[in-house]
């Protein structure tokens, strides 16, 4: 029993072995065969530049062929590797390419008409020959040198495009794209994840309209793209460049340039917002002067149409507009107005610039100019109208104050609550022989009893007045005589005023008892009183 067990186990093993050895025999005579139908297939010489697919798989190829397709850009297979180099020279490659199977055959000119690409297909292989134009047998010899020269070349001008920060392809006038170098094709794969693998052409990122934005003459143009799971689209800017029947695009990110000017215009606006509210018109040149923020205040006072000052006029502009509606002070000439704005503009580059514009209306504006960074500058627009107005009618009240003062024969000095000397009249610089309003230096109450006490005899009055003067608390106004070194005797007065104010007046004793008597006859009854005091 053992003996058949070991017999039948044996007969299973020869069989599967002999099985093994069937199925390896097959396969080695299907490959023997694909490779003798491939090699059968390219029938081309050793110098010809042929190349033998089999779907995206290189089968064969020829020496030429496979030093062609090693400076080819990088590709996920050799057919979009071949097809990439192929495709600016041959335009219309993929739509023959796609009826190889039906047709069988196939011929291509290239665009400059050097060259032709033979295709055939047979026994699901596509064959693909580049031959010359001028005769399939012609074959160039070059020199050893000179071609790796140019190998030489070519690999750095690929090495320079593929590692370009920037987007760069070629696309013809309908849109195909026919060459692009990595950073395009990276972008181009994020912008196509479904892909299990890059196709080519690569897909489009930018919308045809807004390339058709980009002309010769402009200097860039932003363009955009979104890609598939990112929240913000990214920002280029985009130049072009004909070769050929082709465009030569390249696009260098703006991303950071983007979001600084977006956070420019947030800035601006909230500025805007915020300059709304203020009643002081603001008026904000950039360095070629041109206008770039104002508020609605400036257009209450310069009376500027908004639609004028939104379209950005120049500095230059609004000085002629401001002068056409007479709220810039009118020169004798045009000229001499001409040169005083160049000088404004000038001041306030330098932070000078500060005048006082009174109009022919009877407003009153203060222009102030101030440098800003980058070589901008900003005007202020202030109505002050009612503060001249006011600084004139108090002026007006001291002056006629100051010429009532004068009137009186009484000399009259005012000293503040600190002691300095706020006002006096003629006949107090009569009678001292000091004009305090002449002092540069503060006139104080110590300089004041200084300079009587050298005019008068011994006394001390002078020292309690410096103690009222100065003094806190409750004050009561008195009186007291002093005599002058020339002999006369002066009646002297010391009354508070409001605020710690003292006024000290003066008046002699012989103008005081005429005073008196002629007081006396005209009323006997305070002669009386003046008599028994």
């Amino acid at each position: 029993m053992n003996h058949s067990l070991l017999t039948q186990i044996a007969a299973l093993l020869g069989g599967s072995f002999i099985v093994a050895f069937l199925a390896l025999s097959l396969l080695a005579w299907i490959e023997a065969r694909t490779k003798r139908r491939a090699k059968g297939f390219m029938m081309e010489p050793d110098h010809a530049v042929a190349f033998l697919f089999d779907d995206e798989d290189l089968v064969n190829a020829t020496e030429p062929a496979k030093q062609i397709l090693s400076g080819a850009p990088d590709g996920k297979s050799d057919w979009m590797r071949l097809v990439s180099l192929l495709l600016p020279r041959f335009p219309d490659l993929l739509e023959k390419l796609e009826q190889l199977a039906e047709e069988g055959r196939a011929r291509l000119i290239s665009k400059d008409g050097i060259s032709q690409l033979h295709a055939e297909w047979r026994d699901g292989l596509a064959r693909l020959c580049l031959v010359d134009s001028e005769t399939d047998d012609m074959r160039v010899d070059l020199d050893r040198h000179s071609l790796a020269a140019m190998e030489r070349e070519l690999a750095t001008l690929r090495n320079t495009a593929d590692h370009a920060p920037f987007l760069m392809w070629r696309q013809r006038p309908d849109g195909t794209i026919t060459w692009a170098n990595s950073s395009y094709l990276d972008l181009a794969q994020k912008n196509r994840p479904d892909l299990l693998a890059p196709s080519w052409p690569p897909a489009a990122l930018f919308d045809t309209a807004r390339l058709g934005k980009v002309t010769e003459k402009s200097s860039t143009v932003r363009i955009w793209t979104k890609l598939p799971h990112e929240p913000e689209p990214r920002w280029f800017d985009c130049c072009r460049t004909a070769i050929a029947d082709e465009v030569l695009f390249m696009a260098v990110t703006a991303d950071k340039t983007v979001r600084a000017e977006t956070s420019l215009r947030d800035f601006v606006q909230t500025l805007t917002k915020t300059f709304a509210h203020l009643t002081v018109g603001l008026a904000i040149f950039d360095k070629s002067r041109k206008l770039t923020l104002f508020n609605p205040a400036l257009t209450d006072l310069t009376h500027l149409p908004p639609e004028f000052l939104i379209a950005k006029p120049s500095l230059q502009s609004i000085l002629d507009r401001l002068r056409e509606k007479k709220i810039i002070p009118e020169p004798k000439d045009y000229k001499s107005w001409r040169q005083r704005m160049y000088e404004l503009e000038n001041a306030a580059s330098n932070g000078t610039y500060e005048e006082t514009w009174s109009l022919a209306s009877g407003q009153t504006y203060r222009v102030t100019g101030r440098p800003h960074p980058d070589g901008a500058v900003a005007f202020l627009f202030e109505d002050i109208s009612a503060e001249i107005s006011l600084t004139r009618r108090f002026r007006a009240e001291l002056e006629t104050g100051q010429a009532v003062l004068d009137s009186l024969d009484e000399a009259i000095a005012v000293f503040s609550a600190t002691g300095s000397l706020t006002l006096s009249n003629s006949a107090y610089a009569r009678l001292w022989g000091i004009d305090p309003s002449t002092t540069v230096d503060n006139f104080g109450i110590s300089d004041a009893t200084r300079s009587w006490n050298e005019k008068s005899a011994p006394t001390p009055v002078w020292g309690d007045l410096r103690e009222f003067v100065v003094g806190f608390g409750e004050r009561a106004e008195w009186s007291a005589e002093i005599r002058l070194r020339d002999g006369r005797l002066l009646e002297c007065r010391f009354a508070p005023l409001s605020g710690g104010a003292t006024l000290v007046g003066f008046r002699t004793a012989s103008r005081l008892r005429a005073e008196g008597n002629a007081d006396a006859v005209a009323n006997p009854r305070r002669r009386q009183n003046t008599i028994s005091a």
